[in-house]
This record gives structure tokens, sequence and C-alpha cells, in this order.
């Protein structure tokens, strides 16, 4: 190594960054508060039927589900399917989190829609976006949902505020989007310190790259193991035992490989939106069964432990 990149080295290291990736593999020692390392998330859970479709497909295929997301989110909810959702999952202990909107990609401007403009993502363009979407968040708050998926860095930094003025609960889950696509140990870092509770890594980083954020980080780690095509659409179902043992505390996510893009979603693609939840938790089954295989003595959470966003009914 020369002279300077010792000294690069020698800063990642002094601040708390690995200096390379973490090649080895280690095992993570961190773990979710009760002791668990992983923890199921079916994402892509567009309203009361595909909620119910999914908590069904569980019961008859025997997979435990901790979390639920949607991406079409709480803009685009009543108030009746928020509070039927949240009913649902407090019954059962399941956490709840839906995105918040607007979002970049549903406004009037056309550059997060443009071959270039892809970095935009999900971010809220001007002040008028970033007050709705904290309005959204008190929306949510008040029907009794204790999580969302944030993907913009000033509304991220904006959830500690909001906690600490009591404008949502001081519990609340704030997950960061895939969206964001954070890919390194100092840029993740930066999530957690600007408010991340959980942060969803992009699916395509190596075992070695996502090890190297791990060592720089201690919030959970969520994960897609299968990812839609606009995400890459890899399929890692026989990584999952490594990703939890080096990954933990991880929200294993099972994502579906040739989905079609139904966001925003609505009555339009109820039928739809219930198939492709119900084939997640088949998914979802498959995936689970390879860890289990590998590594049997590998813990997963009890429904309604500690940490999830359960909602308040």
């Amino acid at each position: 190594m020369t002279d300077t990149g010792s000294a690069v080295a020698d800063l990642l290291t002094r601040l708390g960054y690995p200096a390379r990736e973490a090649y080895d593999l280690p095992d993570s020692p961190l773990r979710f508060p009760d002791g668990a390392q992983y923890r199921t998330e079916i994402p892509s859970v567009e309203g009361p039927a595909s909620l119910q479709a999914v908590f069904d497909e569980a019961d008859e295929r025997g997979v435990r589900v901790h979390r639920v997301s949607s991406g079409s989110g709480i803009m685009l909810a009543t108030d009746a399917e928020i509070s039927d959702m949240v009913r649902a999952c407090a019954a059962r202990r399941v956490e709840l989190s839906l995105f918040v909107g607007p979002r970049a990609p549903w406004d009037i401007g056309a550059q997060a829609r443009t071959p270039t403009g892809g970095a935009v993502g999900c971010r809220h363009e001007g002040a008028d976006q970033l007050a709705y979407a904290m309005e959204d968040l008190v929306r949510a708050n008040a029907l009794g949902v204790r999580g969302a998926l944030v993907a913009d860095e000033g509304l991220l930094l904006m959830t500690k505020h909001m906690k600490e003025a009591g404008l949502i609960a001081a519990d609340f889950v704030v997950k960061v989007s895939v969206q964001m696509m954070a890919s390194n140990p100092v840029s993740v870092r930066l999530m957690q310190d600007l408010g991340a509770d959980t942060y969803n890594v992009p699916p395509g980083l190596t075992l070695p790259r996502l090890a190297s954020i791990r060592a720089a980080t201690q919030i959970p780690i969520d994960m897609y193991v299968e990812s839609p095509d606009t995400l890459g659409g890899f399929v890692r179902h026989h990584e999952i035992a490594e990703l939890v043992r080096v990954l933990a505390p991880i929200y294993v996510k099972f994502g579906l490989r040739n989905h079609p893009d139904v966001y925003p979603s609505g009555g339009q693609h109820e039928a739809l939106n219930v198939q492709l939840s119900r084939e997640r938790v088949r998914r979802a089954e498959i995936g689970l069964g390879f860890l289990r295989r590998a590594a049997p003595d590998l813990v997963t959470s009890e429904l309604g432990a500690s940490g999830l966003a359960v909602p308040v009914a």
C-alpha cells in the first residue's frame, strides 16, 4: 500500500470505518433486542386485501411474517384502509410500515423519469413536498401506524425532530427505503446518524461489501433476497444463511422477480396484488427452507418481539 493509501486507511480506521472490504466475512455480534438474528419481511403489500392474503398464505405455509410494508403507502390510502391494516397487524403483533408520500416520480416534474435523473429516486422536491411528507407521517401516526419508509435525507433528519417535538411517537420506526441507494459504510452510517432505525441496502452488493457496511453500523439491515426487476431481479435465496450470519440483525425481505410495476396502486390492481402477495409468501417459504437447512441454529424473533413497529389499534 502506498503512503497515501496508508494515510487514508488510518483515517478511516480512526473514524471507526473499515479501510477495506470485510473479505473474511466475520460473524455479526449484533442482535435484535430479543436476541434474534433475523426477521422476515413481505414488501409491496398494497392494501387490506393484499394484507389478508399475506396472513392467509403465511398461516397455510407456516411462514412467520414479522413485517409487512407498502409502497403506495400513506398518501394513497384512505383513513379506513389504514385503520383496517392497523387493526389486522396489531391483532397478529406484526410490524406495519407504509411509504411516505408525495414522492418525486409522482410529482409534476419529469426529471425523476429521465435516464440521468434516477438519482432523484423517491425524494421530496421543494419545501412544500417535504412539509406534505411530514404531514403524511403525522396522519399515519394518529391512525396508529408506528413505522414508515422514507427515501429522502432531509425528511430522515426531520423525523428525529418530529419525535422530539411529539409529532410522531418516540418509538416510531423509520425504515430507510432501498431507493436511497447508500452503498458503502460511511454513507450507511450517515443514514443511521440522520435518524434511520433500519436501512434497506441495495440488493446487488456482494457479501464482503455488505459485511463492511455491517462493521460500521448498529441498526438492523433490510435486505432483498429476491428483488423486483427494477432493482436488478436478483434471487439470492441460497445465500440467506450467510447473509443472516454476517449481517444480523437483518430483515430478510422477499420481493418478487418479474413483478409488474403496480405503483401507485389501488383498486385497479387489487386482484393482481393479492396474487403477488401470496406468491411472495410462497417465495419466503422456499427461501427460509434454504436458511433452515444450511444453518438451523440461526435465531428468529417471535411475533410482537421488542423493536417491532407493531401498530396501535
